[in-house]
């Protein structure tokens, strides 16, 4: 049986005036969309111009709500109460379902966006938070969370299907964790070099830190972040290697989650 991943790509972050990221180009490459909910990026027209075209193109939509940082693109920590932010992101997940009801597409995954995906990966309460929204809001949602964090665990623990999360244009430290964006190199530019990354997390079960540690990791889906002026390169270039080794790149619906 052949292997199987998906790959998603952060998308829809553009709002108003603002173009971000070439949506259409990485729709014709990945297999699932995480639509920005408006409050790190995003507006309801990019959101409704995104599920439309992704159900063109066969890719699965998801919610990839983040905190109320429109400034800071969801990419600084706030620290907020659990139930508040139980709330927010279930409300951001409500948002992205009422827009796709518009092309009949139903949201299948919520994956959280910058900081706060970073602080629920190791903060119990954000990460007991996020679960309870999802399972809430509709406990079919796939919850995508880094591998071994603390949102898979809460996630499992309410039942929830988990799809657990590497990333092609991330480096990552000696402990497993993404490296921090302010130091120079976090972010791989080079389509050879993610494709590479991702080759060995699905052929090795194995990622390479920064310091040159081989540290093992299994992953369901990888990302790539639509922001970056290289994705539709890197992201194709990340395919191309995938389907050349013999692995199929699917939708998160495809495959066998628990």
């Amino acid at each position: 049986m052949a292997l199987m991943i998906n790959l998603n790509a952060d998308m829809a972050e553009g709002f108003g005036a603002y173009d971000i990221g070439d949506d259409d180009g990485l729709l014709k490459i990945v297999r699932s969309a995480n639509v920005a909910c408006g409050f790190h990026a995003g507006d309801p027209l990019t959101m409704r111009r995104v599920v439309a075209a992704a159900k063109q193109h066969g890719v699965s939509v998801g919610a990839h709500p983040g905190f109320n940082d429109l400034w800071g693109f969801g990419r600084r920590p706030i620290e907020m109460k659990a139930e508040e932010l139980e709330y927010l992101f279930a409300y951001q997940i409500g948002a992205l379902q009422a827009l796709a009801t518009y092309s009949d597409v139903a949201v299948t995954h919520v994956k959280a966006h910058g900081a706060l995906y970073t602080m629920a990966a190791v903060d119990r309460p954000y990460a007991e938070a996020l679960a309870r929204a999802v399972r809430t809001v509709d406990p079919r949602l796939i919850c995508v969370a880094p591998p071994g964090s603390e949102m898979e665990r809460a996630a499992r623990e309410l039942g929830l299907k988990v799809a657990r999360e590497g990333f092609c244009d991330r480096t990552y430290e000696s402990d497993g964790s993404l490296t921090p964006r302010g130091i120079p190199g976090a972010v791989l530019k080079d389509p050879a070099a993610a494709a590479a990354q991702a080759l060995g997390m699905i052929e090795r079960g194995e990622v390479v830190a920064r310091d040159g540690t081989r540290r093992p990791i299994q992953v369901d889906t990888l990302c790539v972040h639509g922001d970056e002026p290289t994705a539709v390169a890197l992201a194709g270039e990340v395919r191309r290697r995938l389907e050349q080794a013999g692995v199929a790149i699917v939708p998160l619906t495809d495959l066998t989650l628990d």
